[in-house]
């Protein structure tokens, strides 16, 4: 028969050292997402978007690289015996619910977004994002509020369309723009 390690450790203490240690599953998803953004560069078609010497895997690759090395410096941070700390500058009332309504509305104001987009085009189902959002965030000025979402939406179509060079749907006011 032979003898367990020392070191080994019952179930026991094994579940209590990876409750103490649970940033590691933070470091662990960490790793995961830069190894899948990496991957996803790497095999990238470059030429599809290719527009000088910097392709289109430059940002993804330094993003992946960066997961990596963030995951690894945590890792190595959690076992040398750094922890999270809990936050306490937040006013936070932790027995009050969580207010689904609003959670649900801004998902509905996005599912929204998502099927407008094509059919009246980006600069007003964006202006339709942006004041939804703001509404349902509190914001009830109803002559401020829609010109703010308007200028934004249009702002960010212009600066993704024309100067960015990313195509952006224009729908009806394709002509105009």
């Amino acid at each position: 028969m032979t003898k367990a390690p020392e070191d080994a450790l019952p179930p026991e203490g094994r579940r209590s050292w990876l409750k103490e240690h649970s940033e590691l599953g933070l470091c662990a998803l960490l790793a995961v997402l830069g190894i899948l953004v990496l991957t996803d560069a790497l095999t990238m078609d470059d030429h599809f978007a290719q527009r000088g010497p910097v392709g289109p895997q430059a940002v993804p690759t330094v993003v992946g690289i960066a997961l990596l090395l963030v995951a690894a410096l945590l890792t190595a941070d959690v076992l040398r015996g750094g922890k999270g700390e809990a936050e306490t500058g937040e006013d936070v009332d932790l027995d009050t619910p969580a207010e689904w309504r609003t959670v649900l509305m801004l998902a509905g104001v996005f599912l929204g977004n998502a099927v407008l987009i094509g059919i009246v085009g980006f600069p007003i189902s964006g202006a339709l994002l942006f004041w939804g959002a703001a509404y349902v965030l509190g914001s009830r000025n109803l002559t401020r509020d829609p010109l703010i979402a308007a200028a934004l939406s249009l702002a960010t179509y212009v600066v993704f369309n024309n100067l960015l060079g990313v195509p952006l749907p224009g729908g009806p006011l394709m002509g105009v723009l």
